[in-house]
Order: structure tokens, then sequence, then C-alpha cells
């Protein structure tokens, strides 16, 4: 039986680049962008939780395998294709990826059928400043960055890096100016993030509110999940896309 299972499955197009997407729920809509290596079993679970929270959720499945457990072996096999993909950006500085057009497009289309205010955003790990990135010029008020790991942190100027252009951080620090909240959820040991909280905090200000969670570990919504991380962004939404 696989996790998907009740899950409607699609195939999204934009800007010539097409992955799969995957829908269930009802209510405001939210976009969960999934980690390495790929679409996992966790990541599926941690979707069903906020479907049954409330609301409609797409999965696109971004690369790697999908409904599978996550493994040290599938992250390593899931590598090379990435960065080969001129879709993503895993060492630049200063440089929004193209798939960041595609989830906007993405985020516009569901934010037309559902309706209300907006909908929500999250990525995890490589994914994670992919929500940030959709705030640009997409319907995305509810934006969350569970444990943003890329650019990949090598050297000081990449680990403070946020994977956006300077014309893309600038609207955001506009969206934020204008009202717009940011959400961070990290483990505070967790070496992969780099110093991007403390790049968001000084960009963002006070419209950016962190989590840090004690303890050892980096996926913290799946892998090395805390209920404490889960219910920040479950309020985070409740409390941008309800309220």
């Amino acid at each position: 039986m696989s996790g998907l299972d009740g899950w409607q499955r699609s195939r999204f197009e934009s800007e010539g680049i097409a992955h799969d997407v995957y829908r269930k729920g009802s209510g405001p809509g939210v976009i969960i962008c999934h980690e390495m290596p790929g679409l996992t079993t966790r990541v599926i679970g941690f979707g069903e939780e906020v479907v049954a929270a409330g609301y409609t959720v797409l999965l696109p499945h971004l690369f790697g395998p999908r409904d599978v457990a996550f493994s040290v072996p599938r992250v390593v096999a899931a590598i090379p294709g990435i960065c080969i993909s001129r879709e993503f950006t895993i060492l630049a500085v200063g440089k929004t990826g193209r798939i960041a057009g595609w989830l906007r497009a993405l985020a516009r289309e569901l934010h037309a059928d559902v309706g209300g205010p907006g909908v929500g955003a999250l990525g995890m790990c490589f994914t994670g400043g992919f929500a940030l990135a959709m705030m640009v010029d997409a319907p995305v008020i509810a934006p969350v960055l569970a444990q943003p790991a890329a650019p990949m942190p090598i050297g000081s100027k990449r680990a403070a890096d946020l994977g956006l252009s300077a014309t893309d951080l600038d609207t955001v620090r506009r969206r934020a100016a204008a009202g717009c909240e940011v959400l961070g959820v990290r483990y505070a040991s967790d070496s992969s993030v780099g110093t991007r909280f403390a790049t968001l905090e000084r960009e963002l200000g006070d419209r950016f509110t962190s989590v840090e969670l004690e303890g050892k570990g980096h996926s913290t919504l799946t892998e090395q999940r805390q209920e404490r991380a889960v219910d920040a962004v479950l309020a985070f939404f409740d409390q941008q896309l309800r309220g």
C-alpha cells in the first residue's frame, strides 16, 4: 500500500518545467516542498497532518524517489541529479533558482482554485529557501523555512546566503515590511543552516520569527521531528491563513 494512496496526482507545467503534484484535502492552500532525498514517507506523513488540520495540501515531486523511507545512500544518490539540473542552485550565491518561477505559478493556480487571503508555502532542508522565493510574485502569505540548507554552507558567504537574487531579496524585504510574516524552524546546533537565520533577522526584522530546537538533529518536521516544531508550523498557518 502506497503512502500516496488517496492523493490526487496531476502534472503541472510552467516556464518549460514540469513536475508531478499530489493533492489532498480542503480548505486554505498549502504547498509543501520535500527535503532530500525526495518525497519520502515521512514528508507524506507530515502532509497528511496538515490535511487533517483543515488545509488543501499540494506535494510537488521535485527530485529523487517518492514514497520511500529516508536513508543516507538515497541522499547521496540524489545529489548528482540536483547538481546538474538547471532548475536548482546548490552552490551559487545571490541567485534565485529557476524552480522558483514554477512554484510561484503553482501557488497562483492553487490560490485561484481555493480562494482565501493567500496560500502557505513550506520548504525543508535543500528546499527550505524556496518558500521565501515564492513570496516574490505569488499569493504566498505564510512562508515557512524548515532547516534551510541551500546554498551549501561552504564558507561564510554561502552560509549566510538566502538563495535569492538581489532583486528578489528586495521584494521579499518590501513584502515583509508591508506585513508578511515569515517563520523559520531549525535545530540550534544544526550547522547545515549556516548563519541564514541571522541574515533573515537582519533583513526582515521582527517579521521573522524563529523556532530553535534543543538537541541534535536536522529534519525538524520529519526524521527528527519535534512536536514543538509541528505545533509552531500549524499555528502559523492557522494565524496567517485563517486569522
